[in-house]
């Protein structure tokens, strides 16, 4: 069974920072194909299997706003690649925009509650009267990465269709790849991977039975990160960044 492997690298990395923590070392120096051969071993009922290929989307941090995050992103992709870790990397990117919301804060189930009028701070019409039922505005700088589900789903549903693989796994909780994903469960048996400490997305949903069966789900857990790193130097020049 050739098994191709399709990873939002945006929402792995962010799942990730969730599930270990934004400054803790030992997660970061990820080895996607150790990864991705531990979790169809362990999870699936796959048998004779073989990676046919990895294709790893994400989109590059910026050297202008981030130069430290730039270096220690492009010393892993090049690791990545000269460690045979991914086929492929496709790159999205980020676009920077002016954004206007309502002010809320994040409810207990993770979504935004809106944030009402209330002393000290109260909204007053022009006669002095409170306004509780109001809604304050923010107006605040977004940075937004774009492209890399479109980069997932694309090559998820050009190597379904030419036959290049016979099962897929995707590495992702975007609900935006809900219709590529149900396509290609009629077609291949699908392994999904949620790599956020959050519920999986409810539109990736499926059975296990359906098209063409044999599909699996599972959530990253610290121990399928830290136990799956890259060796600390890679091709004799590729050093793990120290925070990393």
């Amino acid at each position: 069974m050739r098994v191709g492997v399709y990873i939002d690298g945006y929402n792995l990395y962010y799942g990730a920072r969730g599930i270990c923590g934004r400054s803790t070392p030992g997660w970061r120096w990820l080895d996607l194909r150790a990864l991705s051969e531990a979790l169809i071993r362990s999870r699936s009922r796959w048998a004779d299997f073989t990676i046919e290929n990895i294709s790893y989307c994400t989109a590059r941090i910026s050297g202008a706003s981030n130069p430290e995050g730039h270096r220690e992103q492009d010393v892993y992709l090049r690791a990545l690649v000269h460690a045979g870790s991914v086929t492929r990397i496709s790159y999205g990117t980020y676009v920077s925009r002016v954004a206007t919301a309502p002010l809320a804060i994040r409810g207990p189930n993770g979504k935004p509650v809106l944030v009402p009028p209330a002393w000290p701070i109260m909204v007053q019409d022009v006669s002095g009267g409170s306004v509780p039922d109001a809604t304050f505005m923010a107006s605040v700088a977004k940075r937004e990465e774009k492209g890399s589900d479109v980069n997932v789903a694309s090559h998820l549903l050009i190597d379904v269709l030419s036959g290049t693989v016979d099962a897929a796994v995707v590495i992702s909780n975007d609900s935006d790849l809900a219709y590529p994903v149900e396509v290609v469960r009629g077609l291949v048996p699908v392994g999904l991977i949620n790599p956020t400490k959050g519920v999986r997305a409810g539109r990736l949903a499926g059975t296990p039975n359906q098209g063409a069966g044999n599909h699996w789900w599972y959530r990253l857990e610290p121990a399928d990160l830290y136990s799956n790193q890259l060796p600390s130097t890679v091709a004799s020049r590729i050093i793990k960044p120290a925070p990393w």
